[in-house]
C-alpha cells in the first residue's frame, strides 16, 4: 500500500498523538523513543539550524553560503525524518506475537466492560496505538500492571 509523503507526514503526526508515553512501554516498543526525540527535535531544530547557518556565513563569508544552506537543510530535514518513519509504521501490519498479545488485551479489556470497536483481522501498529491509549486511559492502574 504505498502512501504519499504528504500522506505519511500526517500519519505520523496522528501516531504520535495516539501512542500512549508509558514507562512501561518503553523497553517493548522504539515508538516512545522516536516520539521522544521527534518531539525534541521539532521544538530545537528550526533555531538551530537558523543558528548553525547564521554562524557559518558569518564566520566563513558569504563564499559559503550553498554549504550554510545544506547545513540548515539537514537540521531540518531530522524532525521530518521522525514523522515519516511513524507515519510507516503506524500502517504496518502487526507481526503474529503482537497480534496475538493485541487480541489477549482487547479480549481483558472487553472482560472488564470497556467500549471497543471490533478487533480488527490484520490490525496496524495505529490500532494497537489505539487501544494501549484506552487502556491506560480507562483501566485501573493495577489491571495494567498485570497486562505487561
Amino acid at each position: 500500500m504505498a502512501h504519499s509523503i504528504p500522506g505519511l507526514f500526517k500519519e505520523g503526526q496522528t501516531y504520535m498523538q495516539q501512542w500512549p508515553m508509558q514507562p512501561e512501554l518503553y523497553s517493548l516498543f522504539p515508538e516512545c523513543r522516536v516520539i521522544a526525540a521527534t518531539r525534541f527535535s521539532l521544538k530545537s531544530m528550526p533555531p538551530l539550524a537558523v543558528l548553525v547557518a547564521f554562524l557559518h556565513i558569518s564566520v566563513f563569508g558569504m563564499e559559503v553560503l550553498p554549504q550554510a544552506i545544506a547545513l540548515a537543510a539537514f537540521f531540518l530535514s531530522l524532525p521530518m525524518q521522525g514523522l515519516l518513519w511513524l507515519g510507516h509504521r503506524a500502517n504496518q501490519a502487526l507481526p503474529p506475537t503482537l497480534l496475538h498479545w493485541y487480541r489477549d488485551i482487547h479480549l481483558k479489556m472487553r472482560q472488564q466492560g470497556c467500549q471497543l470497536q471490533t478487533p480488527q483481522s490484520r490490525p496496524r501498529y495505529k490500532e494497537l496505538a489505539v487501544l494501549l491509549r484506552t487502556a491506560f486511559d480507562e483501566l485501573d492502574r493495577v489491571f495494567t500492571r498485570q497486562l505487561f
